[in-house]
């Protein structure tokens, strides 16, 4: 059979029915985007190749294994990801159409983040910056005071200020604003976290783990400037350090080549 006789033979209903699947497949992809259970989904697309490879050549008790473990993957998936479920409905009801979106950090806003981030230090004011990028921070976190205001050093010290009713917690960066302040984050649950880093690193930490955010923390103890990315610190960054990864990891024109 010629390649056009098969193509004569493709019906509208399979063309719908392969962009309806498409577009699923594509649709879950951006939601996942971002968070920690892309990285899970991705391991157990692994998994299901590591069963077909095991099917074809052979490989009996690797197949035996994977194939109890597929039977029951339907209820796998709900217990693993009912929390992104339960946000993906939340999200088809408000919006069914996602838009692929990066914050719009731009050189200018970053700035007045590591200068507020460097006095910050110096006063030794503790405090928690939340940077979004690909994931929706507020579903992971317990938000305190909504707000929408432009970024601003002056801003970030305001709330900051040991005498501020917004000091604790954390403020969370959206969209080139503002969102929310005293937001408090989830802690670090990695076993292999030092027990001798604060409440705010671990909370850091843990909002990273979670998300693809960039989050700032300044000790109130030690006066020092520390990132967490991807469930990672990096502790006493310099304020010229500090503006080098910022850019490199959220300006629109650097970030193909830095995704965090």
């Amino acid at each position: 059979m010629g390649i056009w006789e098969l193509i004569a033979q493709i019906r509208w209903s399979d063309l719908l029915d392969i962009f309806i699947v498409s577009f699923f497949i594509y649709w879950v992809l951006l939601l996942l985007r971002g968070t920690r259970s892309l990285e899970m989904l991705l391991g157990l697309a692994f998994l299901i190749l590591t069963f077909a490879v095991a099917q074809r050549w052979g490989l009996i008790t690797i197949h035996w294994i994977l194939s109890n473990f597929i039977e029951s993957i339907i209820i796998f998936i709900i217990v693993i990801f009912q929390d992104d479920i339960r946000r993906a409905l939340s999200t088809m009801g408000k919006n069914p159409f996602l838009a692929a979106r990066f914050p719009p950090y731009s050189p200018s806003l970053l700035e007045e983040v590591v200068e507020a981030s460097a006095a910050l230090a110096r006063n030794r004011w503790g405090a928690l910056i939340v940077l979004e990028r690909e994931a929706d921070v507020k579903e992971h976190v317990e938000v305190g005071v909504e707000l929408d205001a432009r970024v601003s050093r002056e801003l970030l010290m305001s709330i900051f200020h040991r005498g501020s009713p917004l000091h604790d917690g954390a403020v969370l960066i959206q969209r080139g604003r503002v969102s929310a302040a005293r937001c408090f984050l989830p802690l670090s649950e990695n076993p292999r976290v030092s027990r001798l880093l604060g409440t705010r690193h671990r909370a850091a930490l843990g909002i990273s783990e979670e998300t693809d955010a960039v989050v700032i923390v300044i000790s109130e103890e030690r006066g020092t400037i520390s990132l967490a990315i991807k469930g990672k610190l990096t502790r006493n960054l310099e304020m010229g350090r500090l503006r080098k990864v910022l850019g490199n990891l959220l300006v629109p024109s650097k970030r193909n080549r830095w995704r965090g």
